[in-house]
C-alpha cells in the first residue's frame, strides 16, 4: 500500500490517544496543548483504581517525551495521561493491569505502551487484557523491554509491538513478521521532550514505540473503522523495505 493512500493528509483529529507512563507535563511545547486529561493509579480498597491527578505531573519526564513523540506525528490527536510509574521509574504490575483496563473502558482509539512487565505472574492478566482491547476496537502499541527476557503485553499477538532500530530516521520504520517483536521503529539517539519543558537525547524501545503510536492515530483518523488488525495490517504495508536502508545503517543499539 501507498502511503500516501493510507495517512493522506491525516492529523489525527478524532482520535484519542492515551499514555500510560511516569505522567505528562501539560505545559511543555512539544505537547502543543493537546493534553486532555490527567490521571492516575493509586491504591484502593479492592486493589489499584484510576483517580483524576490533579496535580498533572510527570515524576520523571519518559511521559512527556513520549507524548512529544506522538504529537509531532499526530498534532491533531487528543491525549491523555495516566501515571503508573514514580519518581523512580518504575512501577507494578497490577497498577499497570488497573490503568489498561479502565482505558478500555474508555474507548480510546489507541494506547501508548513505553513501558512493559517481566512478571510471569502477571502475564496471563495482560494476556486477557490484551484481548479486551483487540475486541474492544483499541489498539495497544507496546514498546518490548530493552534488557533480554520476555516482557508483557508486548509479546501477544493483538498487540503492536516496538522496538528501537539504528536507522537514524523517524519517517523509516520496519516490519518483522517472525516473533518476538513485529515492528522496528526509531529509538536511537532520539531527541525527545523531557521534564521542566527541556529536552534531552535518549535512547531505547521507549522512544520507539510512541513513533508508531502516532502513526497509529492518523490511519484511525483516516480510517475510523479500521479494527486493530486492519491498521496493523496498515501499518505492515506502509513499512520501509529494508534493503532501503541496509547500507546506511550505523552501530546497532544493544539494549534493544
Amino acid at each position: 500500500m501507498d502511503r500516501q493512500a493510507v495517512f493522506g493528509d491525516s492529523q489525527g483529529a478524532g482520535v484519542t490517544v492515551a499514555i500510560i507512563d511516569s505522567g505528562v507535563e501539560p505545559d511543555h511545547p512539544a505537547v502543543g496543548g493537546r493534553l486532555a486529561r490527567s490521571l492516575k493509579v493509586e491504591p484502593g480498597d479492592d486493589g489499584p483504581r484510576v483517580v483524576d491527578d490533579h496535580d498533572r505531573a510527570d515524576l520523571v519526564g519518559h511521559g512527556t517525551a513520549c507524548a512529544g513523540i506522538i504529537h509531532a506525528i499526530a498534532p491533531a490527536a487528543d491525549l491523555v495521561s495516566i501515571r503508573v510509574l514514580g519518581a523512580d521509574n518504575r512501577g507494578g504490575g497490577p497498577s499497570f493491569a488497573a490503568a489498561i483496563e479502565w482505558a478500555i473502558g474508555q474507548g480510546f482509539g489507541v494506547v501508548n505502551l513505553s513501558l512493559s512487565s517481566r512478571s510471569e505472574a502477571m502475564a496471563e492478566r495482560f494476556h486477557e487484557l490484551a484481548d479486551q482491547a483487540y475486541f474492544a476496537n483499541m489498539l495497544l502499541v507496546s514498546a518490548a523491554n530493552n534488557v533480554v527476557g520476555a516482557s508483557y503485553p508486548s509479546l501477544f499477538a493483538a498487540v503492536v509491538s516496538v522496538a528501537a532500530h539504528d536507522a537514524g530516521d523517524p519517517d523509516v520504520w520496519f516490519y518483522n513478521p517472525a516473533p518476538p517483536v513485529e515492528f522496528g521503529a526509531h529509538g536511537l539517539d532520539v531527541d525527545v521532550a523531557w521534564r521542566g519543558g527541556t529536552r534531552i537525547r535518549a535512547t531505547g524501545n521507549s522512544f520507539a514505540a510512541p513513533h508508531l503510536a502516532g502513526r497509529a492515530a492518523l490511519i484511525r483518523a483516516r480510517y475510523p473503522d479500521a479494527s486493530p488488525f486492519e491498521v496493523k495490517a496498515m501499518l505492515a504495508a506502509t513499512a520501509t523495505d529494508p534493503r532501503a536502508t541496509a547500507d546506511q545503517a550505523g552501530p546497532r543499539d544493544s539494549r534493544t
